[in-house]
């Protein structure tokens, strides 16, 4: 693995390239050959006027226009924020798998989610019709009236492999975890984690997608003395014994982006115990391999630590982050940045994985999206710290006045909140 020095690099400058630079991929896709159209012959008048059409084609649908709850009023992040506003479930399953999605809007009533399936969780298999193990491939499912209903039209993994049979460990049809989508004005933007990396891939239509390039020094792994620094590095849990097993430096997934301007964002976890977020950046044209750690990192972390042994549930709430910090979902209203995010406080006994997950939000304390950020003082948020490991991995939709918000709703539904006011 590569090795991070405590030391920041500048942040790049904000202007692209002339021309976009191709971005890296790790393996090669092989051509699909174009077949040749079908020779053509010139047209044959037409002896008689054409019979009129038998069926009047149907009409379009009408544009998708948000709705609040009844007797309610939509919101801002900006009014949550100030205590105004509050989330409030208006569909508690809209067919997405429990986990992890990444939702955009797409115009009209369309809305496309992003996230990662097997074959076990949705019959998936991959591009050259193998099943896609567990815990799968990234897949796009899409819904037509105004995000309330999703369905997977084409269960078969997003990216094709580089031959057949697809290699798991090549292609990570296996592990393709944890996607986040930004569309941009001329192309498309994801990034998702595999083995603790973080790996992005560009697309025009946000349908066929570039080759993988590994987002440089992120991952987990065993680093030398004094080159992991404090925020990257992984600290004791107190109930668990080997949390350095596959390495003490942590720079990585699930990870979180955002495009503003000429510049490409991406968030990453910073460490374990406590965790910290953290960001890359770079020019949006200059490929993973542009990409430099903010000059702010960390922008926030788990200050408060793991807490009292005994003290679970709700109690156990102001300490709701402290292995990690991950899962940035980003989107921009008015002069600020705000950030809905994954906490985990890990196990609640050495006998057991992962139990504490919940829900934050954060935002930046200015209009700079690499400076210092702030935590919602009423966090976590939706339920308190409890065994849901979706409802950490959110996204948000803002459609019109509209704020929507996908997250798991129990563990085994996928729904939608809204934001309206008090």
């Amino acid at each position: 693995m590569p090795t991070l020095t405590p030391t920041s690099t500048p942040i790049p400058t904000s202007t692209p390239t002339a021309t976009p630079t191709a971005m890296p991929t790790a393996t090669p896709v092989p051509p699909t050959a174009t077949p040749a159209p079908p020779p053509t012959s010139p047209p044959i008048p037409p002896t008689e006027p054409p019979a009129p059409p038998s069926a009047t084609l149907a009409p379009d649908p009408p544009p998708f226009a948000p709705a609040p709850p009844p007797g309610r009023t939509f919101a801002t992040l900006d009014d949550f924020w100030a205590g105004a506003a509050e989330w409030v479930l208006e569909s508690p399953d809209v067919g997405l798998p429990v986990g992890e999605s990444d939702t955009v809007y797409r115009g009209g009533a369309e809305l496309w989610s992003y996230l990662h399936a097997s074959h076990q969780s949705a019959g998936v298999v991959d591009q050259c019709g193998d099943p896609a193990p567990f815990p799968g491939c990234v897949t796009l499912w899409k819904s037509h009236d105004g995000g309330l209903h999703f369905a997977l039209e084409n269960p078969v993994c997003l990216f094709p492999c580089s031959t057949c049979p697809c290699d798991p460990g090549r292609d990570h049809t296996q592990q393709q975890q944890y996607p986040r989508v930004f569309f941009d004005a001329d192309r498309a933007y994801m990034v998702y984690e595999w083995g603790a990396g973080t790996f992005m891939r560009t697309s025009a239509d946000g349908v066929s997608w570039s080759g993988e390039a590994h987002v440089p020094g992120t991952g987990q792994w065993h680093a030398d003395p004094g080159t992991c620094t404090e925020a990257e590095s992984i600290g004791e849990h107190p109930n668990i014994y080997a949390e350095t097993e596959y390495g003490n430096c942590l720079v990585g997934a699930p990870p979180g982006i955002y495009v503003e301007g000429d510049l490409l964002y991406v968030f990453v976890g910073l460490g374990r115990d406590p965790g910290h977020m953290g960001c890359y950046v770079g020019g949006k044209y200059g490929g993973a391999g542009a990409l430099r750690k903010c000059a702010s990192n960390p922008l926030f972390g788990a200050e408060l630590g793991y807490g009292p042994l005994e003290v679970l549930g709700a109690a156990a709430n102001p300490y709701f982050e402290f292995r990690t910090v991950s899962s940035a979902e980003v989107v921009r209203v008015g002069e600020r940045y705000y950030m809905a995010y994954e906490g985990v406080r890990g196990p609640s006994n050495p006998t057991v994985v992962d139990d504490q997950f919940a829900l934050g939000f954060a935002r930046s304390a200015g209009p700079a999206i690499d400076g210092p950020w702030e935590k919602y003082p009423g966090n976590p948020v939706i339920m308190d710290l409890a065994n849901n490991w979706g409802i950490g991995h959110a996204d948000i939709v803002v459609v019109g006045p509209a704020t929507y918000l996908y997250t798991a709703t129990s563990t085994t539904t996928r729904g939608r909140y809204v934001l309206v006011g008090r």
